[in-house]
């Protein structure tokens, strides 16, 4: 499995009015647009910092995984994201390591990419995603 770079940070917000607010005005980081994923019931906005992202997660139902998160945890760092070349190669590699999968196959993410979750469990506490653009 060959990491290419950290491809973004996942952060849980409550309302992406507020998130914007801090990042984009308070930071001063462009704000490039959002995406509504349905099948995550999540609206994402992104914030490009260098070759990386920050990407902000807006629950859109309150049953989707990040008002789930958001309930347990709270709002901040919800997952670290890394791009890999060929995402089903390191999904095939992680799994014949012994690391739990959250998804053995990927799926649609944010902006066209393939992304797969990686069990906490078997990462020290940390929501990993992996993620290949075309």
């Amino acid at each position: 499995m060959k990491i290419l770079k950290i491809d973004h940070l996942g952060i849980a917000v409550n309302s992406m009015d507020d998130g914007k607010q801090f990042w984009g005005d308070v930071l001063g980081l462009p704000f490039e647009g959002s995406e509504i994923v349905e099948e995550q019931k999540v609206n994402t906005g992104f914030f490009p910092v260098g070759e990386s992202e920050v990407e902000l997660l807006e629950s859109t139902s309150p049953d989707g995984p990040i008002a789930k998160y958001i309930e347990k945890k709270g709002t901040g760092i919800q997952h670290i994201a890394f791009r890999v070349d060929d995402i089903e190669a390191a999904l095939k590699e992680l799994k014949e390591s012994g690391i739990r999968l959250i998804d053995e196959t990927p799926r649609k993410g944010a902006g066209g990419a393939k992304i797969a979750f990686l069990h906490p469990k078997s990462t020290g506490g940390v929501l990993v995603e992996i993620c290949e653009r075309g």
